[in-house]
């Protein structure tokens, strides 16, 4: 048995795989990734693979960064761990939040540190809460998601999630979290319905939502500024522009979920800044350290803060936290990430990507099995469909996105499946104009052997 096999069974006999056919698993065994360098990764066997997704939709500044490796190693010696309970600090968590509050896209009284994208939506359900009560209406208390929405796992966050994989058998959505309509014109939009009408007519539905409700219960809109695992759904133009409209109506508390977003992801530093969305209160994570170390944050308004204030000479003490919430470590490597960000001019670098990037979703979007290639900035989806012409989507017993997904692997392409037969594109952001043409090439190659294999099967129709 060679290293790799051996390394599969010892992996099957002792992981539980997130996102993952458990069952099936059992049979074909993982990717193995032993090291990585720029956007590329390398199996056990030594095959390249160009990482399509910057892992999660995380490492932004590519894999081994020498600053970042030495920021993580200087801080460790100098104070390997600290906390913030109970009014203890350190350099770097103080250090970090000043520069977020400099670059947030929106006021910002304060910052609250935690670990994943799913801790910091998980306490902005939270701080709503406590919030409210702390402003004397304790019956504003729900949550407006969105269906296809993504915000995480905890019990909290996969409730505001609007997928059916993470809500069946779990016992979600808890109480209090409602979802409204997915913004995607392609899938949603009626016949003959402009992007500005589809737009208007999801405004009018929300409003609908929060009158049925009842807007004395209604507390707060959570969304991405691009959906990220729904599908990488791009709003219409003036959606959030429609959409505040209705929140400002209904008091609601607007929450950015920026974490696939934020950070250069879209072509500006936060991709609210893109989209036309100004939030109250923001979610970050994933890019803020390149996802060298796990760090997240909530970016908090003042008048939250000033209810913070209020509960605490209340009840004596703000009754929330994590262990690792400002970690000393991950801290400093997020400040010299954002330290990159601004020397080398990432953003820039991305805005002038951008154009290649759309092009080769253009030409992606002639493929027979592609319904849609859409995105925006740096981020994007390719929908597969059995007809073009009527947009009939696959069974998704079939999993037709995993096949193409096991296609480009073969190619030496990391991208991912997602829902509705769609296949996310994410590359680091540091990708070269050369390396993005190569990505695309590989892609195409691997859309073809899926068409191939969609014949064999006859799912597709005769013209495709």
């Amino acid at each position: 048995m060679n290293v790799l096999s051996n390394l599969a069974v010892r992996d099957i006999e002792t992981l539980v795989h997130p996102y993952t056919n458990l069952a099936t698993f059992r049979d074909v065994g993982p990717l193995v990734i032993e090291r990585a360098q720029g956007v590329y990764v390398y199996d056990t066997e030594g095959k390249d693979y160009i990482e399509g997704m910057a892992g999660l939709w995380c490492t932004a500044l590519g894999y081994g960064n020498e600053e970042l490796v030495e920021a993580a190693a200087a801080q460790m010696r100098k104070l390997s761990f600290a906390h913030l309970f109970t009014g203890r600090s350190h350099d770097p968590a103080i250090e970090l939040a000043e520069k977020l509050k400099e670059i947030a896209p929106v006021p910002v009284s304060k910052v609250f540190f935690c670990s994943s994208g799913s801790e910091a939506n998980d306490t902005q359900m939270k701080l709503v809460w406590y919030m409210n009560n702390a402003l004397g209406r304790p019956r504003k208390k729900k949550i407006v998601s969105r269906q296809r929405a993504y915000h995480g796992v905890t019990i909290a966050a996969a409730s505001l999630t609007g997928l059916p994989t993470n809500h069946a058998d779990f016992d979600l959505p808890i109480a209090g979290v409602v979802h409204t309509d997915c913004p995607h014109y392609y899938r949603n939009a009626i016949e003959g319905e402009s992007e500005e009408e589809f737009a208007t007519r999801l405004a009018v539905q929300l409003e609908e939502l929060i009158l049925r409700e009842d807007p004395e219960t209604v507390a707060a809109f959570i969304a991405e500024p691009v959906m990220g695992a729904g599908g990488v759904v791009v709003p219409p133009a003036t959606y959030f522009a429609k959409i505040m409209q209705v929140c400002e109506k209904y008091d609601l508390l607007m929450i950015a979920d920026e974490v696939i977003t934020g950070f250069g992801r879209l072509g500006r530093m936060f991709g609210s800044e893109v989209v036309g969305y100004r939030p109250h209160a923001i979610s970050i994570a994933k890019a803020l350290s390149s996802a060298y170390l796990p760090i997240a944050g909530v970016l908090v308004p003042s008048r939250m803060y000033e209810a913070l204030l209020d509960e605490s000479r209340k009840i004596g003490a703000f009754g929330h936290g994590f262990t690792y919430s400002g970690h000393p470590v991950a801290a400093a490597v997020a400040l010299k990430t954002l330290e990159i960000f601004a020397r080398d001019r990432i953003v820039d670098k991305v805005v002038a990507l951008i154009p290649q990037f759309r092009d080769g979703l253009d030409r992606l979007s002639q493929h027979p099995l592609v319904g849609e290639a859409r995105g925006l900035g740096l981020m994007g989806g390719i929908e597969l469909v059995a007809d073009k012409r009527t947009k009939r989507a696959f069974d998704p017993k079939l999993g037709v996105a995993m096949q193409c997904v096991a296609a480009a692997q073969a190619e030496g392409l990391i991208v991912r499946a997602l829902a509705g037969d769609t296949i996310s594109l994410c590359p680091p952001l540091i990708i070269s104009a050369q390396e993005l043409d190569l990505l695309f090439e590989r892609l195409s190659r691997a859309l073809d052997r899926t068409l191939a294999w969609a014949k064999s099967q006859q799912l597709v129709t005769a013209s495709a």
